[in-house]
């Protein structure tokens, strides 16, 4: 297996902190590796000196000669000036990208339904981020890094890039390096798995379920090690105190295969239970949506729905941007009223929703978190019947990850994933019984989407769910609906079910004035004059090229 890029006892260091502390890595041909890690531990600088983008403060990152890497940023690096097309294929003659299939490939699966010709400047971030996406994929390379690829895509374009990447970098086909917390892609797409942790990077075999069950493994020998050791110590001090020879025995401690160290694991949840306290807590009436359909402008974007949602539901929605999504979100919430058919809601709903905007914490910009918290409730209850337990809002804090000296943190101060889960913690200690997510996982790392499964895993309420993140919605939600051509639609076939209906062509946003096309028919589009720099990325030189620690760039020397 041919070797493509290598690091070296990197070191990288910041004023207030050792990010990295002599880690040696590489890549070989056919690498698909998944780069994974709590958020600020280090996961896009990593990425950034393998790029050549960042040098480490000492150590060196070494590429074969002829290599050429190219890069995906996290944030938007397009120009507002320039149009679609130019921004995709440059100035590349149309007789050139047009008789392309790896071209039309792209242009198929993730900008068809973007005017050619219409500037950036018009996109939605979603939009722009596809094509951006693009950029990077109709160019020739023979390492791709991806930082956040999954960012505002929709469940279609998130299933069609890991489609693409699988055939495009094959097991002898250049290499992959990606950044993301979409847990559906890394295990789809990524044959290895790099854990970013307290100044290392832990190499894994396989994807995301592959790499929890050795860190599982790994935790358990760690475990019973330190167990062994403080064992010792106490047996050690006993002899000392008593000034004579232990009687000891050899500890005994066994690592399971990866199937037994899940075996003793009970079910996720408890529906049973859940669904006891949520009937007590809400009646049998939750919301029907009877015959709601809502119409703009004698336009009708959601025609009529007949839906009875139950007490302890949890329930997925899918649906392409646009699709109406929001507005069904809107008729369950109540904020807004159906333009046919009613909304019933049951006496004693109580609805919150977590959106994508941050409205809860708008007032306390100022305020520390402890000071937050404090005014709301003393405790919160997790749980149901003999599982039921009473947690202060210091203890939820602490498992959705917040340490003790962050306590005293004003919410201005906060990253944007912290201030997501305090804008949870706020709506659940409102104590509401119907719970709508709008995109929960924005800012989220894999660690702490865990934990905030976790905590969902022990709520009893109805839960309504919209999200991109596939492994999310599929582990919180019990059943997954789709909203198709402005109808309702069951999904037995859960996520899988809702893309089959997608490549027939089932499903068009009913509020886009563009509609999905099939590849591209070439004839009639027209490109801009050239407004934007050459496709993000670098190109290596025919001799291998060495990158070493600052001061040897500064001096011109290796």
């Amino acid at each position: 297996m041919a070797h493509l890029l290598g690091a070296d006892a990197l070191h990288l260091e910041f004023p207030t902190k050792v990010v990295f502390d002599s880690i040696s890595l590489g890549v070989n041909e056919g690498d698909r590796i998944g780069i994974v890690g709590r958020n600020g531990d280090g996961k896009s600088s990593l990425l950034a000196m393998l790029a050549g983008r960042q040098e480490p403060d000492s150590g060196k990152v070494t590429v074969r000669g002829g290599v050429r890497m190219g890069v995906l940023d996290q944030a938007d690096t397009l120009s507002d000036d320039d149009t679609v097309g130019h921004a995709i294929v440059g100035d590349t003659p149309e007789y050139e990208w047009a008789g392309d299939p790896k071209v039309r490939d792209v242009l198929a699966g993730l900008v068809t339904d973007l005017p050619w010709d219409a500037p950036l400047s018009s996109l939605s971030g979603g939009q722009r981020r596809r094509v951006a996406l693009a950029r990077l994929l109709t160019g020739d390379w023979d390492i791709i890094a991806l930082d956040e690829p999954t960012n505002h895509l929709d469940v279609e374009a998130i299933a069609w890039l890991a489609a693409h990447l699988k055939q495009r970098w094959s097991p002898s086909s250049g290499g992959l390096l990606v950044v993301t917390h979409d847990r559906w892609f890394l295990d789809e797409v990524c044959t290895v798995t790099w854990e970013v942790h307290d100044r290392v990077v832990d190499p894994f075999e396989g994807g995301y379920a592959a790499y929890i069950l050795q860190r599982v493994e790994r935790d358990r020998q760690a475990a019973s090690i330190e167990a062994r050791r403080q064992n010792l110590a106490r047996k050690e001090l006993a002899w000392l105190r008593r000034g004579a020879p232990a009687r000891t025995s050899k500890p005994r401690f066994r690592i399971d295969a990866a199937n037994e160290l899940i075996a003793d694991v009970p079910e996720i949840r408890d529906p049973v239970s859940l669904q006891s306290l949520a009937v007590a807590r809400l009646g049998k009436d939750v919301v029907d949506l009877l015959d709601a359909a809502v119409s703009y402008d004698g336009r009708e974007v959601l025609h009529p729905i007949e839906w009875r949602i139950a007490p302890g539901e949890r329930t997925g929605i899918l649906g392409v941007n646009g699709a109406g999504k929001s507005t069904l979100l809107s008729l369950i919430a109540g904020t807004l009223e159906p333009t046919a058919g009613r909304v019933k809601r049951g006496k004693t709903v109580k609805v919150a929703i977590l959106s994508q905007r941050m409205d809860e914490l708008d007032q306390h910009m100022n305020d520390p978190v402890r000071v937050v918290v404090s005014g709301l409730r003393t405790s919160y209850t997790l749980g149901a019947g003999s599982k039921a337990q009473d947690l202060t809002p210091g203890q939820l804090l602490e498992r959705l990850g917040f340490a003790s000296d962050q306590l005293s943190t004003p919410v201005k101060d906060l990253s944007g994933g912290q201030e997501r889960r305090l804008q949870l913690l706020l709506i659940l200690l409102d104590q509401p019984n119907v719970l709508i997510l709008d995109e929960p996982t924005n800012d989220l790392d894999t660690d702490m989407l865990a934990a905030l499964e976790d905590l969902l895993d022990s709520w009893a309420g109805t839960l309504i769910v919209v999200s991109h993140d596939r492994y999310f919605m599929e582990r919180v939600t019990d059943q997954q609906y789709a909203i198709l051509d402005g109808r309702l639609r069951h999904l037995p076939g859960g996520v899988d079910e809702y893309l089959r209906l997608r490549r027939d062509g089932v499903g068009a946003p009913s509020a886009a004035p563009h509609r999905r096309r099939s590849p591209p028919s070439i004839a009639g589009w027209r490109r801009s004059p050239p407004t934007s720099p050459p496709l993000t990325g670098i190109s290596r030189a025919p001799t291998t090229t060495t990158r070493c620690c600052r001061s040897c760039n500064a001096a011109g020397t290796h």
